[in-house]
């Protein structure tokens, strides 16, 4: 499982790659530097301007989480080869749906999803992917206790693949698409990126937490604040976290956009790798140690190397709670309760979950329990429905065996399976009806709109694990456990104490259940048929898409003028729609559903500009498909926020889209569309998204002039007959416009393998 030979000669070349960088660049490197150029394919021949030149890399392996893995495998399907070219695991976390309780839900979800889960073992096997069964745990999770390691680089069709980065490791979300290049053996191309630096000074204490510092970070820098930038922590106050503490930093570092988050080694990486079986690496990281930091001119003066510096003291933080709907919207706890009167928010809680891929170590668990057996031995339990998803079924075991579960249990706490569940919409309500207003806290990454129940109306805030335990025993969201106190069942007032645990467990981890089945020998593997029975709703084998004409768009419909927030969880929802990750025609039919029309004013509905007719934006591409009308999307500032799904640049391409143009994207969701061959243009002048209508009339001119470094016109003719033209820009690189002309990166890969083939 545990790759140490190729960790070891990843190690004993970094030195002269590092070497060829401090040449080439005329300067010291930092971290992030020196692990990409570690994994460069060409580090003499590379461009490597920050923001503008692209980077080919081979990154070391690839994840996929079962959601997305389902994409991601049917289009390694299509590519023509028999084997993945480097190792590559599959985890199956996202379709276990949280209702009552971990054994009834996964003996659920093994049973409503027995066709997927059968496919992706299946074709696991055929192509030499390791699986992890549902219930071995959430996908970062594991990826850190097995996986992860110091300089390291890996690719994951998940946003928050950067939890590796609390091992030292640039880990990168991407879409399906992007895991398929490397699947097969192809250099991996990013955007090379520019680097924020975060000085950590000082020591945490109190009730302030990891979970604090990223929510001061996403509210320093907003939730785009860190696209197409990697976030490097630093300074003295990185030695007081924890790995596990540093893995949640960077997990949520998508939450601000950034392409991956990571810290420096030091001896609680190498604390962490030993405590999960990796004492070989630790070994190798340690005679390493130099190589796996940045070099010591870039924290002396750290103005000179990043392109802005963010410092904290750690000290002086204090427990922060964000939301509602946006993971930036920041404020001490202390202030929770006054900006609640102020906007109108109920304080009354409804529900309060802890755990997911974000906060459910070992010691996030321990915090949280320290915390409830302050509250039983006071009488008090959880005010509101409490429920814990445990990252592993290594931390469910370990948490059981040292009483951690139990002391949850006792205030009320019911531990959900191993699995994403409500940090991802997979939470079964039975108390809240859709539509009704409601104010639930959790420990979760992630809090849009419907995001954790599929409700628009519940108020979701994100804390630390302990913060969220604390406000569950008052069932208020105001309470401030730092100030506040709780009442005993003698009616006596008592004050919690700042929660403590030890960050690994004294006796060592439990082992789970053998929830891993490695790949098969190559010579069992050929004879493995992919399960896909014909007829399925869930899975669809993939059509390619057309290739380029090479014509200009012309006289293309506006199938949505989307105003403000759109996620991918507006254009491509989750929850019920999970189901349908397979099945590219099926899960279309949520296209934009979330999305809020300026021109009706209404989520999900807009008109259809050749009937006069109003519908829902899937039926409205359904019918311009159908009527042989071509369409674009209009879209406002981070375009694409959120999960890596590439879902949500696959439907508008198979609905008929063309083109998307927008104020700004997502890094992710760029990508994602650029890889699916639909022109993904930006207004030149973000202030002209205003000059577009949703009855205008669009033509796209100049697409043909992008790789020599022009940009396309769009021309809007107005329903009055008026005409504009409206200046754009684009990112693409000669490579990604091959895609395009392609009609998507899989064709051309598809293309050059038959040609590699032939050659040989």
């Amino acid at each position: 499982m545990i790759q140490v030979a190729a960790i070891r000669k990843l190690y004993e070349s970094q030195a002269a790659r590092h070497a060829i960088a401090r040449r080439r660049l005329g300067r010291a490197l930092t971290l992030g530097e020196k692990i990409l150029f570690s994994h460069l394919a060409d580090p003499e021949g590379a461009e490597f301007e920050r923001r503008k030149s692209f980077l080919a890399l081979h990154p070391d392996r690839v994840a996929m989480q079962d959601a997305t893995a389902q994409m991601a495998l049917l289009q390694f399907m299509t590519a023509g080869r028999d084997e993945v070219a480097l190792p590559s695991t599959v985890h199956c976390d996202h379709l276990i749906r949280a209702h009552v309780g971990a054994e009834a839900d996964l003996n659920t979800s093994n049973s409503e999803n027995a066709e997927v889960f059968s496919f992706l073992r299946s074709v696991s096997e055929r192509y030499g992917v390791g699986f992890w069964k549902p219930g071995a745990g959430i996908i970062h999770q594991v990826v850190l206790e097995n996986y992860a390691f110091p300089g390291g680089m890996m690719i994951g069709t998940d946003s928050h693949t950067p939890n590796a980065g609390g091992l030292g490791m640039i880990a990168v979300g991407v879409g399906g698409a992007d895991a398929v290049d490397a699947m097969v053996g192809m250099p991996w191309e990013v955007l090379n990126p520019g680097f924020i630096g975060v000085k950590l000074t000082g020591k945490l204490n109190g009730w302030a937490s990891p979970k604090d510092v990223i929510l001061k970070v996403c509210e320093i820098l907003t939730v785009k604040g860190g696209t197409n930038r990697i976030v490097e922590y630093f300074g003295p106050g990185c030695a007081s976290i924890s790995a596990t503490g540093k893995a949640t930093i960077c997990n949520m570092g998508a939450e601000h956009g950034a392409t991956t988050s990571l810290f420096p080694f030091d001896d609680r990486m190498a604390t962490y790798l030993r405590a999960t079986g990796r004492e070989e690496i630790a070994k190798l990281a340690e005679a390493h140690a130099s190589e796996l930091r940045a070099d010591p001119e870039v924290e002396a003066n750290p103005g000179a190397y990043y392109d802005r510096v963010i410092e904290i003291d750690l000290s002086t933080l204090e427990p922060h709670v964000v939301g509602p709907h946006t993971p930036d919207l920041a404020r001490p706890i202390s202030q929770m309760a006054a900006d609640a009167q102020a906007n109108g928010w109920s304080t009354k809680l409804s529900a309060a979950l802890i755990g997911s891929c974000t906060n459910s170590s070992y010691e996030d668990i321990g915090r949280s329990a320290h915390v409830a057996r302050q509250a039983s031995a006071h009488g008090v339990r959880s005010k509101v429905p409490f429920m814990v998803s445990p990252g592993s079924d290594t931390i469910y075991a370990t948490i059981i065996r040292d009483g951690q579960a139990g002391d949850l249990d006792a205030i009320g706490g019911v531990v959900l399976s191993n699995a994403c569940g409500p940090c991802i919409g997979q939470w079964r309500r039975d108390d809240v009806k859709k539509g009704q207003v409601n104010t639930i806290i959790n420990s979760f990454n992630r809090n849009f709109r419907g995001r954790n129940d599929a409700n628009p109306e519940t108020l979701s805030f994100i804390g630390s694990p302990e913060l969220v335990t604390a406000v569950a025993l008052a069932g208020d969201l105001g309470f401030n456990p730092i100030t506040d106190s709780l009442i005993g069942a003698d009616g006596q007032p008592f004050k919690l104490t700042p929660p403590e645990s030890p960050e690994l467990p004294p006796t060592g981890f439990k082992e789970g259940f053998d929830g891993f089945i490695a790949p098969l020998p190559m010579n069992e593997r050929v004879n493995v048929e992919v399960a896909i029975a014909p007829g399925s709703d869930r899975l669809e084998r993939l059509q390619p898409f057309a290739a380029w004409d090479g014509e200009d768009l012309f006289n293309l419909r506006v199938l949505v003028k989307a105003r403000g927030k759109c996620t991918t969880d507006h254009i491509s929802a989750a929850g019920p729609w999970l189901k349908y990750r397979g099945h590219l025609t099926n899960i279309s039919g949520n296209l934009m559903l979330g999305a809020l029309n300026d021109e009706t004013g209404e989520n999900g509905v807009g008109v259809n500009h050749l009937t006069g007719e109003r519908a829902s934006h899937p039926d409205l591409a359904k019918q311009y498909k159908a009527a042989g009308q071509g369409w674009v999307i209009i879209g406002d500032e981070n375009y694409g926020e959120g999960s890596s799904r590439e879902h949500a640049a696959m439907e508008p391409r198979h609905m008929g889209g063309r083109a998307l143009i927008v104020r700004s994207f997502a890094r992710i969701h760029e990508t994602n569309l650029k890889k699916q061959g639909i022109l993904a243009l930006t207004f030149a002048n973000p202030a002209d998204y205003d000059r577009v209508k949703g009855d205008d009339l669009l033509s796209i001119e100049g697409v043909g002039s992008i790789p020599e470094g022009g940009s396309p016109t769009l021309v809007v003719t107005h329903s009055d007959g008026s005409v504009e033209r409206i200046a754009t820009k684009n990112s693409y690189s000669p490579e990604q416009f091959e895609w395009f002309k392609a009609g998507s990166a899989i064709n051309k890969i598809r293309a050059d393998l038959a040609n590699t083939q032939i050659q040989e």
